[in-house]
């Protein structure tokens, strides 16, 4: 019996040993920032000093100012935006896909691409794209006959051109997701539903949308959760102009943080941030009981 604890405690010391990167890693970069960002938020601190307990201060200077409430409504212009968009057009890729075509490898690369690549160069590539003046989109519009907007310089125009920037970088990912979903549909069911006579779009309906509805839920959830926190996009892009019209709340913390050293308010803008994507996934959560379908 000594001899199998023994070998039982050095099993356990191995096992914690290879998870203590991704441990520490939790604990400096995920739990310390987080439990800091509950007490920095009732603190003022500039980096320089010590941190001054305010208690909720901070909560009143940030609850009246006009860039909190900017910050706030385009990002739910964005999420509102970006999340049915790109949730539609990688789902019709995938269905487009779904069969035996060739270069279908070729496809799934050239889709997945946006990925990989650095987000500053997709941004910069994108600007060449919308600039007014020397931009491929509007000088293409020129040669048949149509005067292009001004993307980055108008509000309108802006908030659209990042919602196209970002559907382009997250449609691979979510396309990939989509047709791994596809797969794991039972042909049986297209096949029984054939033989009743039931049409494509009536299997779609009937059969795809109900099936692949857990694929769904996950891209819908984590879509939510990685617009709430667009940030490079606008920044690079339009730097959150014009007139705050881009201007994200990730940008904002950014502001208060880096900018005018104010950590206490923008540990608050963090909290209220995380308090609303929590709250968002856990409704849907909640309302994924009415129409997720799980496959028995």
């Amino acid at each position: 019996m000594q001899g199998v604890s023994k070998l039982n405690k050095r099993e356990n010391f191995w096992g914690y040993l290879f998870i203590s990167p991704q441990i520490i890693g939790l604990l400096a970069f995920v739990l310390f920032p987080v439990a800091m960002s509950f007490y920095l938020m009732f603190t003022e601190w500039d980096f320089t000093n010590s941190p001054k307990w305010i208690g909720m201060d901070n909560f009143n200077v940030i609850f009246h100012e006009e860039n909190f409430y900017y910050a706030l409504r385009n990002t739910l212009y964005f999420v509102l935006g970006i999340v049915p968009v790109t949730t539609a057009i990688s789902l019709g890729m995938a269905l487009l896909t779904n069969r035996a075509i060739k270069g279908l490898s070729i496809y799934k690369a050239a889709f997945f691409l946006p990925m990989v690549t650095s987000s500053v160069a997709i941004v910069l590539v994108w600007y060449w794209v919308f600039a007014p003046d020397i931009g491929l989109l509007n000088n293409f519009l020129d040669a048949i006959g149509i005067t292009g907007p001004n993307w980055l310089t108008e509000a309108f125009w802006a908030r659209i051109a990042i919602i196209i920037m970002s559907t382009w970088q997250g449609m691979g990912y979510y396309y990939l997701i989509f047709l791994a979903g596809l797969k794991g549909i039972p042909e049986d069911y297209y096949e029984a539903a054939e033989i009743d006579g039931a049409g494509k779009m009536r299997q779609f309906f009937n059969i795809t949308l109900p099936l692949l509805s857990p694929t769904t839920f996950f891209i819908i959830v984590t879509m939510l959760i990685g617009v709430f926190n667009l940030f490079q996009e606008s920044f690079i892009l339009t730097a959150g102009g014009p007139a705050f019209s881009t201007y994200t709340l990730v940008m904002y913390i950014y502001d208060l943080a880096f900018r005018y050293f104010r950590m206490g308010e923008a540990a608050v803008v963090s909290v209220v941030l995380f308090v609303i994507v929590l709250i968002v996934t856990f409704i849907q959560f909640k309302l994924s009981k009415r129409w997720v379908n799980y496959i028995d």
